[in-house]
């Protein structure tokens, strides 16, 4: 499966941007979907999870302010971004995997090449 970011940007702190997937080559709904991000220097980190039958997981720092869900007729999976802080500014990753710990970027096979989130 072939995945590709968009709608990243430049936002003021407590702003909102909505981040897609689109995905090709497969179906999301067979995969277990997830959001990273990452800044130089640091590892991957796991932003949010949306499983096969559609449980989502969210790591702490964006509980009740990211959205992570998909549409499976269109293909493409989104993150509801709100309240932006100046620490979710990273680049933004989506990701495909069969399974495993959704947090854990090992959990993954396929990855889209990123789009940029700015928050100042």
């Amino acid at each position: 499966v072939q995945l590709v970011e968009s709608g990243g940007g430049s936002v003021q702190v407590g702003g909102s941007l909505t981040l897609s997937c689109v995905a090709s080559g497969d179906t999301i709904g067979r995969y277990c979907m997830g959001w990273f991000r990452q800044i130089p220097d640091r590892e991957r980190e796991g932003v949010a999870g949306i499983e096969s039958d559609g449980s989502t997981s969210y790591t702490d720092s964006v509980k009740g302010r990211f959205t992570i869900s998909q549409d499976s007729a269109k293909n493409i999976l989104y993150l509801q971004m709100d309240s932006l802080k100046p620490e979710d500014q990273a680049m933004y990753y989506c990701g495909a995997g069969d399974g495993g710990v959704w947090s854990t970027p090992e959990s993954y096979k396929y990855w889209g090449q990123g789009t940029q989130v700015t928050v100042s």
